[in-house]
């Protein structure tokens, strides 16, 4: 199992259940190897029977609540991940945070707040505490809870890094611009250094086609962190926008040397030469194109 042979692992476990059935933690032992695998109906059953056999076994009882959650039942991981909330290392995953999940997805969003509190060590009725929980439902596709609860974090502590931009993201990605422009504007009246910031503003502003606006924004954003490829990807777009091709080319190509798998970039980069009549070289890029996005789109 340590080696990553799960199968392996699963046929010497079954070889012992059937000579020696009441071998001390089979059950456990078999629900682990199952869990690793991947087959959490299995895991369910075996870790079930191990916990029966031992109540008092973290292990087993962590890693019965996690099957559940990974089969789809919330509800019943929850008064399994509440006993043991610490991470157990068999589990690769935060028992936690899984817990917090569960609590989303069951809509006890009070618990949840709870939940990702005690993971960040921030008091629980914070304005931390309902940044982090925004964040979590903003990822869990709980759109309209998540902007409550960050402008909750908002409220409670108005120069509170992030709770501006998180309502910005919200809004840009409800096509909401006038109001992510407003708060991605304020965020950068408290955090002015943050480069994902003046990228996001430079979204909102090219959506608007206010192209000037944005392209200087993203160039800040380059300046403040040189190592992320969507404001350069976002620097092409706007520039072949304003007719500007070569810059355009090399903005993308940048981004292409950083993420050469990005379909989106190679995309863009045809749609350049093709305006700069490079029939050839726009050809080869939308072909590569559409090869990534084939090959991404059939990964599971």
């Amino acid at each position: 199992m340590q080696q990553g042979k799960v199968d392996e692992a699963i046929a010497e476990l079954q070889s012992i259940e059937a000579s020696a059935p009441t071998t001390k933690g089979l059950e456990l032992e078999l629900g682990i190897a199952y869990y690793k695998k991947g087959d959490y109906v299995k895991a369910v059953e075996f870790l079930k029977r191990a916990v029966a056999d031992d109540p008092a076994n973290n292990e087993a009882t962590q890693l019965l609540g996690l099957s559940y959650y990974l089969n789809g039942y919330p509800s019943q991981a929850i008064p399994l991940l509440e006993k043991v909330q610490a991470w157990l290392p068999r589990a690769n995953v935060d028992a936690s945070y899984i817990l917090g999940i569960c609590y989303i997805q069951t809509k006890n969003y009070p618990q949840a707040r709870k939940a990702f509190a005690r993971m960040f060590d921030v008091p629980e009725d914070s304005a931390a505490s309902y940044l982090f929980t925004a964040r979590m439902l903003f990822r869990q596709e709980f759109d309209p809870i998540a902007e409550e609860y960050a402008q909750k974090a908002a409220t409670l502590d108005p120069k509170l890094p992030l709770a501006h931009f998180l309502l910005g993201e919200l809004y840009l990605f409800k096509s909401r611009v006038p109001e992510a422009v407003t708060e991605f504007q304020k965020e950068l009246a408290i955090n002015p250094a943050h480069a994902a910031t003046y990228y996001k503003l430079a979204d909102a502003y090219s959506r608007i086609q206010k192209y000037d606006d944005a392209e200087r924004l993203l160039q800040r954003s380059i300046w403040l962190d040189a190592t992320s490829t969507g404001p350069y990807i976002l620097m092409g777009k706007v520039l072949e926008k304003k007719g500007e091709f070569e810059l355009a080319v090399r903005a993308l190509q940048r981004a292409a040397a950083m993420d050469p798998n990005n379909p989106t970039t190679h995309h863009l980069l045809g749609q350049a030469y093709r305006d700069m009549g490079k029939k050839e070289e726009a050809e080869s890029e939308l072909k590569l194109a559409e090869q990534l996005q084939t090959k991404s789109d059939s990964r599971p």
